[in-house]
């Protein structure tokens, strides 16, 4: 599903060049859940950004289910990343002023896309939060207020998750339980799932790990 080859991202100012990525290759298969470790400034955030085509790679090549992205114009980028992408990052990100249904819904609605209540049914089920459709992300917990980023996510049909330190700003047990459900629902709506975390107990439950240190996989 992603294929990077020889990556490298250099960031240039009249002063100085600072390399983030450095001649990294990686596979991720369809289906597979992918914790990517590492210390802070490692250029574990630039890689996923590379990933979510968010941002184009200095040199090197990135193929996302077989099709060479990453040097793509930006309307095309775009374009791209809808049904193939879904971000969840640390901060929750959620519109105060919606509700939990219409916060869900509004990535479908701003694309302009018709909402597929039967599988938006069944992800809000999968996270538990058919009970809390009518209410404001101000009054939700933070796991429940992480559920809601997730399943907006997921309503898009993405085939790819990309997560940025979802438990970030979570207690101990209620990342277990979040975690829990994002592996849920990426075995049942078949999804790949590339997720950084700094919490070795978190990325344990993940089919690999992946730890990269000044910009290059050391071990994976």
């Amino acid at each position: 599903m992603i294929e990077i080859k020889g990556l490298n991202k250099v960031f240039r100012t009249e002063e100085v060049e600072t390399t983030a990525i450095n001649n990294i290759s990686l596979q991720v298969e369809k289906g597979e859940f992918v914790a990517i470790m590492g210390p802070s400034g490692c250029g574990k955030s630039t890689l996923l950004n590379i990933l979510g085509m968010l941002d184009s790679p200095t040199s090197g090549k990135y193929y996302l289910d077989g099709v060479e992205v990453g040097h793509m114009k930006e309307s095309e980028r775009t374009e791209t990343r809808k049904g193939k992408l879904g971000f969840v990052f640390q901060s929750f990100n959620l519109v105060p002023v919606l509700t939990v249904r219409e916060n869900i819904v509004l990535p479908i609605q701003l694309d302009g896309g018709k909402v597929d209540e039967r599988y938006v049914g069944e992800v809000v089920t999968a996270l538990g939060l058919e009970k809390k459709l009518n209410s404001l992300p101000g009054q939700l917990s933070g796991g429940q207020q992480q559920r809601v980023a997730i399943a907006r996510a997921l309503a898009t049909k993405p085939a790819i998750l990309l997560a940025d330190e979802p438990t970030g700003n979570l207690d101990s047990r209620t990342s277990q339980d979040v975690l829990s459900l994002m592996k849920v629902t990426g075995r049942k709506f078949s999804q790949t799932m590339v997720m950084i975390t700094h919490n070795e107990e978190i990325a344990q439950r993940s089919d690999r790990i992946v730890r990269i240190e000044d910009g290059r996989i050391v071990a994976q």
